[in-house]
């Protein structure tokens, strides 16, 4: 039996259910293994079964060790609730925020057993990454720093946000990722001013901050960093909002370890903002989780009382934006280890001056 089988069926004993059916696609894929886009994950106490149709079964045989592949001709839950049956289940599992009223509607109509509503069962698990998901988290950021250093070749006055953003999707694909993480955003000139400024077709100026924030999907998980370059020299205003953020960034990726919570380590980078002048500027949390989806748990925030312990990706992005001025955010990504925390992101953070 896999880990992450032995440790579901712990919740499982802890929810006092029967099974679990879990559709969410990065639950399901972290739990079986499978990489597809059709089939659930049905968890009893003692057996695993992975329910998908006639196009994924072969796929499904050789990428989901230690469940029993079942096809279903129909309905993903009529087959659920036979096997239920079969198993004698009296209370079933189900994830509320990943289960359309649709959903639940065939759920109460295949299955006798007991539906029972659960949330964040599988996300909890997902928090702590084994050596693996790290060497390929690892892997995912070093691509996105790669694409970092190629895109300050890249950017001039009169290139155009989007075609920077096209650069770093491509670049980003050459170096072996599937896609980026998320929109990409490119923000420069007032529209730095943005938190998630998606890129447009602006022309980037002289004189100008502009914030990039991409990350790399790579062998099903993601990196998310973010930096601020200048082209050509900018004012002493956006100078200042930088060199804000960077101590603040500094500080926070100096002092995060274990036994913090979201809203301690938020506060190390947001008393340093707020000290500077700018803490109304600074509207988002610290950072959050990282790994199959590019926002997991934990998060920190000045309204999260999430513990951090070792083995969980965070990100670290303190920001200032200031309309009609400009913005800027550095962003990294660390894991939490046993004393403190290890940096995964390595791409330069004092102040570029392109061109």
């Amino acid at each position: 039996m896999s880990e992450k089988l032995r440790t579901l069926r712990e919740q499982l004993e802890e929810k006092q259910a029967d099974a679990v059916f879990i559709n969410s696609p990065a639950n399901r894929q972290y739990i079986s293994g499978f990489t597809g886009t059709a089939g659930a994950v049905l968890v009893t106490r003692k057996e695993a079964f992975f329910i998908t149709d006639f196009r994924y079964v072969e796929q499904a045989k050789a990428q989901c060790e230690g469940f029993e592949v079942v096809k279903h001709s129909s309905s993903v839950f009529k087959k659920a609730g036979e096997l239920l049956e079969q198993q004698q289940a009296q209370t079933a599992a189900f994830e509320k925020e990943h289960v359309t009223y649709g959903d639940y509607e065939e759920l109460q109509q295949h299955i006798e057993a007991e539906l029972l509503p659960i949330q964040g069962m599988v996300e909890s698990l997902r928090q702590y990454k084994d050596d693996n998901e790290l060497e390929v988290i690892q892997r995912a950021v070093d691509i996105a720093d790669r694409t970092f250093e190629h895109i300050t070749t890249f950017i001039k006055p009169g290139v155009k946000e989007k075609e920077v953003s096209d650069e770093l999707e491509f670049f980003m694909r050459r170096q072996g990722a599937v896609s980026s993480s998320f929109d990409i955003i490119v923000a420069s000139g007032e529209r730095s001013a943005l938190p998630h400024g998606v890129a447009s077709n602006k022309e980037i100026r002289n004189g100008e901050l502009v914030t990039l924030d991409f990350g790399a999907y790579f062998q099903g998980y993601c990196s998310d960093i973010t930096r601020t370059v200048a082209v050509g020299e900018p004012s002493n205003e956006l100078k200042e909002l930088y060199q804000t953020v960077y101590e603040a960034q500094l500080k926070a990726v100096e002092k995060i370890k274990p036994g913090m919570t979201g809203i301690e380590a938020d506060a190390v980078a947001r008393d340093h903002i707020n000290k500077q002048g700018f803490g109304e500027y600074f509207g988002h949390g610290l950072g959050h989780g990282l790994g199959m989806e590019v926002h997991e748990g934990p998060r920190l925030s000045p309204k999260s009382s999430s513990l951090l312990e070792p083995g969980m990706v965070v990100t670290v992005e303190p920001g200032i934006y200031v309309p009609e001025l400009g913005g800027t955010r550095i962003e990294d990504d660390i894991v939490i280890t046993e004393n403190g925390n290890k940096l995964l992101s390595h791409s330069p953070k004092e102040l570029m001056i392109l061109g």
